[in-house]
């Protein structure tokens, strides 16, 4: 295996620090590696192998002499500079939502979809890190079973927004836990995720508008039922992305997917709520002898022994954990489950490094 020469656009962002830190894991064969960031980003610097490597700023001659270049820097960037990615020969792997739908690019999930792989034209898009989650514990589900539709609510990280959202989390739970009152349950808990200072305050609230600039509303012990603007359907973005990619990366154009999609005061990892409807009788041993066996997914489901995926478990590591599975009382031939997974692990940074390694 020879190594290669890649670039990084967004390396400094969460996505793109949380890749490079994947690479350094995996040991991904890298020749040279370019950090390319935006011109606010020139002067800082990233760290891959021991070694600090300075920001370039994003230009059109970024990619010559690249084989493989990662883009973590949203939509505009990428309808921008994958093009000129690919002129210059490099292989573009998207992280957004550009491409996506575009009939000529892969959409993979490498345990789910590879033979994809086999028809892309220099560019692969990256799911949304949402439905990555969902498909690691449905479809498994649906090779078996045959899936039919499915009802989903997500609980997704504040890292989803990028480090602002963890920032506005951080700066308003610091604003209004230090007002609660002193041994209050729910204020010592938080303390364990908070890694920010307390500074004092006589309000209780953060509903401000200097406190929410990432979020319309206080994000801090809250829960926000959108995610991306609203369509004319009633649904948002985020939810129809469910569907919409859902359909592409397991090739069922029929398959119906209604979504709500909440931003909740977590910090990292995203988690769904799933019910499936099936074509085929299955029952819980069943089902969970599949999820069990299924590639990039944990079966963590004790419930009586409080074993079931959290966003503090999934944190930092590269499977998804499924639990919570239970025949669903509404439908025949339904399933109702619980998975949760680092949406900057699987639902970016890792997706998209085992796509580099497939090719």
């Amino acid at each position: 295996m020879r190594d290669y020469h890649i670039a990084v656009v967004g390396a400094t962002g969460a996505a793109g620090t949380e890749l490079l830190r994947v690479m350094e894991r995996r040991n991904f064969p890298v020749a040279s590696l370019r950090a390319i960031g935006s011109e606010r980003s020139v002067g800082k610097s990233v760290q891959f192998r021991g070694e600090s490597l300075a920001i370039e700023k994003l230009a059109e001659q970024s990619f010559d002499g690249m084989d493989i270049a990662f883009f973590c820097a949203g939509g505009d960037v990428s309808k921008k500079y994958v093009p000129i990615a690919c002129q210059a020969n490099a292989i573009a792997i998207d992280k957004s939502s550009a491409f996506r739908m575009e009939p000529h690019v892969p959409l993979v999930i490498p345990e789910i979809n590879t033979d994809d792989l086999r028809r892309h034209r220099g560019v692969i898009a990256n799911p949304n890190c949402t439905t990555t989650v969902m498909l690691m514990a449905l479809y498994p589900l649906h090779r078996i079973f045959h899936v039919r539709r499915v009802f989903a609510a997500s609980y997704q990280a504040v890292s989803g927004s990028g480090t602002r959202g963890i920032e506005e989390l951080r700066r308003q739970t610091a604003h209004h836990d230090s007002s609660r009152p002193e041994g209050d349950a729910a204020a010592q808990d938080l303390t364990h995720q908070r890694t920010a200072s307390h500074p004092p305050s006589s309000d209780f609230g953060v509903a401000s508008s200097e406190a929410t600039t990432v979020y319309p509303h206080p994000i801090a012990f809250n829960v926000l039922p959108h995610i991306d603007s609203f369509l004319e359907s009633g649904y948002t973005k985020e939810e129809a992305k469910m569907q919409d990619e859902a359909r592409k990366i397991m090739h069922l154009p029929e398959l119906r997917v209604s979504a709500t999609c909440v931003r909740v005061p977590v910090y990292r990892a995203h988690s769904v709520a799933v019910t499936a409807e099936f074509e085929r009788p299955l029952s819980v041993e069943r089902a969970r002898e599949v999820l069990s066996k299924a590639p990039g997914l944990e079966l963590v489901d004790e419930p009586h022994n409080h074993r079931y995926p959290m966003p503090l478990s999934v944190a930092g590591k590269d499977n998804c954990h499924v639990g919570r599975v239970r025949l669903d009382c509404a439908f025949e031939n339904g399933l109702s489950f619980w998975v949760a997974g680092d949406q900057l692990l699987k639902g970016a940074a890792l997706n998209a490094v085992q796509i580099a390694e497939l090719l």
